[in-house]
Protein backbone atom coordinates (compact mmCIF):
# COMPACT_ATOMS: atom_id res chain seq x y z
CA UNK A 1 0.00 0.00 0.00
CA UNK A 2 1.48 3.05 -0.97
CA UNK A 3 1.32 5.11 2.10
CA UNK A 4 -0.63 8.84 0.97
CA UNK A 5 0.48 11.26 3.82
CA UNK A 6 3.73 12.72 3.60
CA UNK A 7 6.43 11.81 6.55
CA UNK A 8 10.07 13.03 7.85
CA UNK A 9 11.92 12.26 4.53
CA UNK A 10 9.51 14.46 2.61
CA UNK A 11 11.00 17.68 4.71
CA UNK A 12 14.45 19.52 5.58
CA UNK A 13 14.29 19.54 9.27
CA UNK A 14 17.76 20.52 9.56
CA UNK A 15 17.86 23.25 12.65
CA UNK A 16 14.08 22.76 12.50
CA UNK A 17 12.53 22.66 16.43
CA UNK A 18 10.50 19.21 15.87
CA UNK A 19 7.82 18.05 18.36
CA UNK A 20 7.44 14.79 17.85
CA UNK A 21 4.18 12.57 19.43
CA UNK A 22 5.39 9.19 20.74
CA UNK A 23 3.74 6.46 22.70
CA UNK A 24 5.29 6.47 25.67
CA UNK A 25 2.49 4.57 27.67
CA UNK A 26 4.48 1.76 28.66
CA UNK A 27 4.38 -0.81 31.92
CA UNK A 28 5.35 0.01 34.90
CA UNK A 29 6.20 -2.30 38.05
CA UNK A 30 7.89 -0.09 41.09
CA UNK A 31 9.00 2.74 38.68
CA UNK A 32 10.79 0.21 36.48
CA UNK A 33 10.17 -0.38 32.40
CA UNK A 34 9.12 -3.59 32.30
CA UNK A 35 8.75 -4.07 28.30
CA UNK A 36 10.02 -0.88 26.21
CA UNK A 37 8.99 -2.04 22.76
CA UNK A 38 7.06 1.02 22.49
CA UNK A 39 10.31 3.24 23.01
CA UNK A 40 12.52 1.55 20.87
CA UNK A 41 10.11 1.79 17.78
CA UNK A 42 10.27 5.58 18.29
CA UNK A 43 14.02 5.22 17.47
CA UNK A 44 14.29 5.34 14.03
CA UNK A 45 12.16 8.63 13.86
CA UNK A 46 14.01 10.08 16.56
CA UNK A 47 17.58 8.99 15.09
CA UNK A 48 16.75 10.67 12.02
CA UNK A 49 15.45 13.69 13.04
CA UNK A 50 18.91 14.17 15.24
CA UNK A 51 21.45 12.84 12.40
CA UNK A 52 19.46 15.67 10.34
CA UNK A 53 20.09 18.39 12.63
CA UNK A 54 16.91 18.78 14.58
CA UNK A 55 15.98 20.34 17.62
CA UNK A 56 13.85 17.34 18.89
CA UNK A 57 11.16 17.86 21.49
CA UNK A 58 9.59 14.98 21.95
CA UNK A 59 5.67 14.03 24.00
CA UNK A 60 3.69 11.40 24.98
CA UNK A 61 1.34 10.78 28.02
CA UNK A 62 1.68 7.77 30.69
CA UNK A 63 -1.04 5.85 31.97
CA UNK A 64 -4.16 7.84 32.93
CA UNK A 65 -3.51 10.41 35.56
CA UNK A 66 -5.49 12.21 37.76
CA UNK A 67 -3.63 15.50 37.73
CA UNK A 68 0.04 15.59 38.38
CA UNK A 69 1.19 12.17 39.89
CA UNK A 70 5.00 11.10 40.78
CA UNK A 71 3.76 7.43 39.56
CA UNK A 72 2.84 8.88 35.88
CA UNK A 73 5.80 10.74 35.60
CA UNK A 74 8.39 10.25 32.29
CA UNK A 75 11.61 10.39 34.57
CA UNK A 76 12.24 6.42 33.44
CA UNK A 77 11.39 6.75 30.17
CA UNK A 78 13.99 9.59 29.71
CA UNK A 79 16.29 7.19 31.21
CA UNK A 80 15.69 4.62 28.93
CA UNK A 81 15.26 6.57 26.12
CA UNK A 82 19.13 8.29 26.92
CA UNK A 83 20.33 4.46 26.67
CA UNK A 84 18.61 3.36 23.35
CA UNK A 85 19.87 6.90 21.76
CA UNK A 86 22.91 6.75 23.01
CA UNK A 87 22.48 10.28 23.81
CA UNK A 88 21.17 12.67 26.89
CA UNK A 89 17.74 13.44 26.66
CA UNK A 90 16.76 15.65 29.59
CA UNK A 91 13.14 15.87 30.79
CA UNK A 92 11.22 18.91 30.96
CA UNK A 93 9.33 19.99 34.45
CA UNK A 94 6.30 20.08 32.26
CA UNK A 95 5.01 20.20 28.71
CA UNK A 96 3.91 23.28 28.38
CA UNK A 97 4.91 26.70 30.13
CA UNK A 98 7.85 29.94 30.23
CA UNK A 99 10.05 27.21 31.52
CA UNK A 100 10.10 24.75 28.84
CA UNK A 101 9.83 27.23 26.32
CA UNK A 102 12.72 28.71 27.30
CA UNK A 103 14.76 24.86 27.36
CA UNK A 104 13.34 24.73 24.16
CA UNK A 105 15.41 27.94 22.92
CA UNK A 106 18.38 26.90 24.19
CA UNK A 107 18.20 23.63 22.61
CA UNK A 108 21.55 22.76 19.82
CA UNK A 109 20.66 21.21 16.77
CA UNK A 110 20.51 17.12 17.37
CA UNK A 111 19.60 17.47 20.99
CA UNK A 112 16.73 15.82 22.17
CA UNK A 113 14.17 17.20 24.82
CA UNK A 114 11.40 14.98 26.66
CA UNK A 115 8.43 16.96 27.60
CA UNK A 116 6.61 15.88 31.06
CA UNK A 117 3.43 13.64 30.60
CA UNK A 118 1.05 15.24 28.49
CA UNK A 119 -1.95 14.03 30.49
CA UNK A 120 -1.02 15.81 33.50
CA UNK A 121 -3.07 18.59 32.17
CA UNK A 122 -7.37 17.46 31.61
CA UNK A 123 -7.13 19.97 28.40
CA UNK A 124 -4.94 17.33 26.63
CA UNK A 125 -7.84 14.76 26.25
CA UNK A 126 -10.72 17.56 25.78
CA UNK A 127 -8.28 18.53 22.75
CA UNK A 128 -8.20 22.14 23.99
CA UNK A 129 -7.54 24.71 21.13
CA UNK A 130 -5.15 27.11 23.60
CA UNK A 131 -3.33 23.84 25.20
CA UNK A 132 -2.54 22.24 21.48
CA UNK A 133 -1.05 26.13 20.74
CA UNK A 134 1.13 26.35 23.67
CA UNK A 135 2.63 22.86 22.67
CA UNK A 136 2.54 24.13 19.12
CA UNK A 137 4.78 27.24 19.84
CA UNK A 138 7.30 24.81 21.04
CA UNK A 139 7.97 23.95 17.31
CA UNK A 140 7.68 24.54 13.38
CA UNK A 141 7.36 21.14 12.34
CA UNK A 142 4.89 18.05 14.03
CA UNK A 143 5.63 14.75 13.80
CA UNK A 144 3.11 11.94 14.97
CA UNK A 145 5.00 8.73 15.63
CA UNK A 146 2.19 7.44 18.09
CA UNK A 147 0.20 4.84 16.33
CA UNK A 148 -1.23 3.43 19.63
CA UNK A 149 -2.95 6.94 19.96
CA UNK A 150 -3.48 8.06 16.59
CA UNK A 151 -7.36 6.94 17.47
CA UNK A 152 -7.30 9.23 19.26
CA UNK A 153 -8.40 13.48 18.57
CA UNK A 154 -6.25 14.75 21.25
CA UNK A 155 -4.40 18.09 21.73
CA UNK A 156 -0.80 16.26 21.14
CA UNK A 157 -2.11 13.89 18.37
CA UNK A 158 -3.98 15.85 16.22
CA UNK A 159 -4.89 19.24 17.60
CA UNK A 160 -1.21 20.71 16.94
CA UNK A 161 -1.02 19.06 13.75
CA UNK A 162 -3.77 21.82 12.44
CA UNK A 163 -1.72 24.98 13.67
CA UNK A 164 1.91 23.75 12.44
CA UNK A 165 2.78 20.77 9.78
CA UNK A 166 2.22 17.57 10.60
CA UNK A 167 4.05 14.96 9.30
CA UNK A 168 3.81 10.81 10.04
CA UNK A 169 7.70 9.39 11.61
CA UNK A 170 8.51 5.88 10.14
CA UNK A 171 6.34 3.80 12.63
CA UNK A 172 2.83 5.36 11.49
CA UNK A 173 4.35 4.63 7.74
CA UNK A 174 5.31 1.18 8.53
CA UNK A 175 1.93 0.45 10.83
CA UNK A 176 -0.41 1.59 7.90
CA UNK A 177 1.73 -0.10 5.34
CA UNK A 178 0.98 -3.82 6.49
CA UNK A 179 -2.16 -2.76 8.55
CA UNK A 180 -3.28 -0.98 4.92
CA UNK A 181 -2.08 -3.15 2.66
CA UNK A 182 -3.49 -6.64 4.32
CA UNK A 183 -7.02 -4.51 3.70
CA UNK A 184 -6.49 -3.20 0.13
CA UNK A 185 -3.95 -5.87 -1.49
CA UNK A 186 -3.90 -9.06 1.02
CA UNK A 187 -0.93 -11.52 -0.52
CA UNK A 188 -4.23 -14.58 -0.48
CA UNK A 189 -5.07 -17.12 0.88
CA UNK A 190 -6.26 -13.88 3.62
CA UNK A 191 -6.64 -15.11 7.06
CA UNK A 192 -7.99 -13.30 9.81
CA UNK A 193 -8.02 -14.96 13.57
CA UNK A 194 -10.08 -12.68 16.27
CA UNK A 195 -10.31 -13.65 19.77
CA UNK A 196 -10.62 -12.11 23.07
CA UNK A 197 -13.78 -11.85 25.54
CA UNK A 198 -16.51 -10.38 24.05
CA UNK A 199 -18.39 -10.74 20.69
CA UNK A 200 -19.25 -6.98 20.79
CA UNK A 201 -15.77 -5.05 20.59
CA UNK A 202 -15.38 -7.18 17.58
CA UNK A 203 -18.66 -6.42 15.60
CA UNK A 204 -17.12 -3.90 13.27
CA UNK A 205 -14.00 -5.78 12.31
CA UNK A 206 -15.94 -9.07 11.60
CA UNK A 207 -18.16 -7.01 8.97
CA UNK A 208 -14.99 -4.77 7.88
CA UNK A 209 -12.86 -8.02 7.48
CA UNK A 210 -15.63 -10.59 6.48
CA UNK A 211 -16.05 -9.65 2.69
CA UNK A 212 -11.86 -9.41 2.24
CA UNK A 213 -10.80 -12.91 4.13
CA UNK A 214 -10.53 -16.48 2.86
CA UNK A 215 -11.26 -17.38 6.30
CA UNK A 216 -12.09 -16.21 9.45
CA UNK A 217 -11.04 -17.97 12.36
CA UNK A 218 -12.46 -17.05 15.76
CA UNK A 219 -11.37 -17.89 18.96
CA UNK A 220 -11.41 -17.05 22.81
CA UNK A 221 -14.65 -16.10 25.08
CA UNK A 222 -15.83 -14.84 22.30
CA UNK A 223 -16.50 -18.09 20.42
CA UNK A 224 -18.82 -19.57 22.76
CA UNK A 225 -21.39 -17.18 21.87
CA UNK A 226 -20.75 -18.47 18.05
CA UNK A 227 -21.00 -22.38 19.25
CA UNK A 228 -24.42 -21.33 21.29
CA UNK A 229 -25.75 -19.94 17.81
CA UNK A 230 -25.21 -23.72 16.07
CA UNK A 231 -27.01 -24.96 19.12
CA UNK A 232 -24.66 -25.96 21.36
CA UNK A 233 -24.75 -26.17 25.15
CA UNK A 234 -21.87 -23.81 26.40
CA UNK A 235 -22.64 -24.36 30.51
CA UNK A 236 -20.98 -21.51 31.90
CA UNK A 237 -19.16 -19.52 29.24
CA UNK A 238 -19.14 -16.68 28.63
CA UNK A 239 -22.31 -15.27 26.46
CA UNK A 240 -23.20 -12.14 24.75
CA UNK A 241 -26.85 -12.46 24.64
CA UNK A 242 -27.19 -8.97 23.01
CA UNK A 243 -25.70 -10.24 19.93
CA UNK A 244 -26.46 -13.79 19.67
CA UNK A 245 -28.71 -13.25 16.66
CA UNK A 246 -25.83 -11.55 15.10
CA UNK A 247 -24.16 -14.64 15.46
CA UNK A 248 -26.70 -17.16 14.02
CA UNK A 249 -26.94 -14.44 10.89
CA UNK A 250 -23.65 -14.45 10.29
CA UNK A 251 -23.27 -18.47 10.19
CA UNK A 252 -25.97 -18.78 8.42
CA UNK A 253 -24.49 -15.95 5.63
CA UNK A 254 -20.81 -17.07 5.60
CA UNK A 255 -20.62 -20.42 7.30
CA UNK A 256 -17.97 -22.17 5.16
CA UNK A 257 -15.41 -18.99 5.78
CA UNK A 258 -15.52 -19.13 9.44
CA UNK A 259 -13.73 -21.50 11.28
CA UNK A 260 -14.76 -22.18 15.09
CA UNK A 261 -13.78 -25.07 18.02
CA UNK A 262 -14.15 -28.02 17.39
CA UNK A 263 -12.97 -29.08 21.12
CA UNK A 264 -12.61 -26.69 24.32
CA UNK A 265 -10.40 -26.64 27.25
CA UNK A 266 -12.94 -26.17 30.30
CA UNK A 267 -12.82 -25.91 33.66
CA UNK A 268 -15.24 -25.11 37.03
CA UNK A 269 -13.28 -22.06 37.83
CA UNK A 270 -10.24 -19.76 36.62
CA UNK A 271 -7.30 -19.49 38.55
CA UNK A 272 -3.73 -20.76 37.84
CA UNK A 273 -4.57 -23.49 39.42
CA UNK A 274 -7.37 -24.56 37.82
CA UNK A 275 -8.04 -28.44 37.22
CA UNK A 276 -9.20 -28.89 33.62
CA UNK A 277 -9.95 -31.08 30.93
CA UNK A 278 -10.84 -31.64 27.35
CA UNK A 279 -14.36 -31.30 25.89
CA UNK A 280 -15.45 -31.81 22.45
CA UNK A 281 -17.56 -28.12 21.76
CA UNK A 282 -20.81 -29.60 22.34
CA UNK A 283 -20.30 -31.66 25.24
CA UNK A 284 -19.63 -28.47 27.90
CA UNK A 285 -21.74 -29.46 31.12
CA UNK A 286 -23.93 -26.81 32.78
CA UNK A 287 -21.18 -25.65 34.89
CA UNK A 288 -18.12 -25.74 32.74
CA UNK A 289 -16.72 -22.22 32.11
CA UNK A 290 -14.83 -22.38 28.37
CA UNK A 291 -11.42 -21.35 28.73
CA UNK A 292 -9.14 -22.21 25.80
CA UNK A 293 -9.44 -24.26 22.67
CA UNK A 294 -7.97 -27.69 22.56
CA UNK A 295 -5.52 -29.69 20.63
CA UNK A 296 -7.53 -30.63 17.64
CA UNK A 297 -8.98 -27.21 17.36
CA UNK A 298 -4.98 -26.01 17.15
CA UNK A 299 -4.52 -28.60 14.68
CA UNK A 300 -7.23 -27.43 12.37
CA UNK A 301 -6.56 -23.95 12.94
CA UNK A 302 -2.85 -24.21 12.01
CA UNK A 303 -3.28 -25.53 8.84
CA UNK A 304 -5.34 -22.88 7.67
CA UNK A 305 -2.49 -20.17 9.33
CA UNK A 306 0.19 -22.56 7.40
CA UNK A 307 -1.36 -22.16 4.25
CA UNK A 308 -2.11 -18.40 4.34
CA UNK A 309 -0.22 -15.45 2.33
CA UNK A 310 -0.93 -13.00 4.87
CA UNK A 311 -2.43 -13.54 8.31
CA UNK A 312 -3.69 -10.79 10.59
CA UNK A 313 -4.34 -12.02 14.22
CA UNK A 314 -6.20 -9.81 17.22
CA UNK A 315 -7.49 -11.54 20.36
CA UNK A 316 -5.96 -14.33 22.94
CA UNK A 317 -7.60 -18.11 22.19
CA UNK A 318 -8.14 -18.29 25.51
CA UNK A 319 -7.05 -16.71 29.10
CA UNK A 320 -3.67 -16.79 28.25
CA UNK A 321 -2.53 -14.86 31.23
CA UNK A 322 -3.23 -18.52 33.12
CA UNK A 323 -0.85 -21.64 32.44
CA UNK A 324 -4.01 -24.10 32.20
CA UNK A 325 -5.13 -21.89 29.58
CA UNK A 326 -2.43 -20.85 27.46
CA UNK A 327 -1.72 -23.75 25.15
CA UNK A 328 -4.14 -22.31 22.54
CA UNK A 329 -2.60 -18.84 22.18
CA UNK A 330 0.92 -20.02 22.44
CA UNK A 331 -0.16 -22.63 19.49
CA UNK A 332 -1.75 -19.59 17.41
CA UNK A 333 1.56 -17.83 17.91
CA UNK A 334 4.12 -20.03 17.47
CA UNK A 335 2.12 -20.69 13.76
CA UNK A 336 2.35 -18.10 12.71
CA UNK A 337 6.05 -17.64 13.68
CA UNK A 338 6.34 -20.62 11.63
CA UNK A 339 4.09 -19.04 8.49
CA UNK A 340 6.06 -18.26 5.10
CA UNK A 341 3.13 -15.67 4.80
CA UNK A 342 2.95 -11.81 6.27
CA UNK A 343 2.22 -12.07 9.47
CA UNK A 344 0.45 -9.31 10.96
CA UNK A 345 -0.15 -8.89 15.23
CA UNK A 346 -2.76 -6.28 16.25
CA UNK A 347 -1.52 -5.17 19.21
CA UNK A 348 -3.29 -5.41 22.90
CA UNK A 349 -3.16 -8.75 24.30
CA UNK A 350 -2.18 -11.05 21.04
CA UNK A 351 0.96 -8.67 21.38
CA UNK A 352 1.74 -9.47 24.70
CA UNK A 353 1.23 -12.78 24.01
CA UNK A 354 3.54 -13.07 21.21
CA UNK A 355 6.44 -11.38 23.32
CA UNK A 356 5.30 -13.97 26.55
CA UNK A 357 5.95 -16.91 23.94
CA UNK A 358 9.34 -15.24 22.80
CA UNK A 359 8.02 -15.71 19.12
CA UNK A 360 7.44 -11.42 18.40
CA UNK A 361 10.52 -11.32 16.64
CA UNK A 362 9.64 -13.39 14.02
CA UNK A 363 6.53 -11.90 13.20
CA UNK A 364 6.29 -9.80 10.04
CA UNK A 365 4.49 -6.52 11.80
CA UNK A 366 4.00 -6.40 15.60
CA UNK A 367 1.76 -3.48 15.66
CA UNK A 368 1.90 -1.16 19.04
CA UNK A 369 -1.14 0.03 19.11
CA UNK A 370 -4.07 -2.48 20.53
CA UNK A 371 -7.33 -0.18 20.05
CA UNK A 372 -5.94 2.03 16.97
CA UNK A 373 -5.06 -1.15 14.24
CA UNK A 374 -8.31 -2.57 15.93
CA UNK A 375 -10.01 0.63 14.46
CA UNK A 376 -8.16 0.84 11.30
CA UNK A 377 -8.98 -3.05 10.46
CA UNK A 378 -13.03 -1.73 11.16
CA UNK A 379 -11.96 0.68 8.31
CA UNK A 380 -12.70 4.01 10.66
CA UNK A 381 -10.65 7.07 10.10
CA UNK A 382 -7.81 7.50 12.98
CA UNK A 383 -8.03 11.48 13.17
CA UNK A 384 -4.36 11.36 14.55
CA UNK A 385 -3.21 10.03 10.62
CA UNK A 386 -6.08 12.09 9.04
CA UNK A 387 -4.61 15.60 10.26
CA UNK A 388 -0.81 15.16 8.87
CA UNK A 389 -0.35 16.60 5.28
CA UNK A 390 -0.97 14.52 2.41
CA UNK A 391 1.56 13.54 -0.46
CA UNK A 392 0.82 16.29 -3.17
Amino acid sequence: MAFRKKTVRDVNVTGLRVLVRCDFNVPLENGRIVDDRRISSSIPTLQFLTKAGAKVVVCSHLGRPKGVTHEFSLAPVAKCLSELMGQPVKLAPDCIGPEVASMVAQMQAGEILLLENVRFHPEEEANDPDFAKSLASLADLFVNDAFGTAHRAHASTEGVAHIIPGVAGFLIEKEIEYLGGALENPKRPFIAILGGAKVKDKIPVIKSLLPKVDHLIIGGGMAFTFLKAQGFGIGKSLFDESNFSFCQQLLADAGPKIALPSDVVVAKELSDSAASHLVSAGDLASDDIGADIGPETCAAFTKLIREGGTIVWNGPMGVFEMAPFAAGTKAIAEAMAASSGITIVGGGDSAAAAEQFGVADKMSHVSTGGGASLEFLEGQILPGIAALQDRS
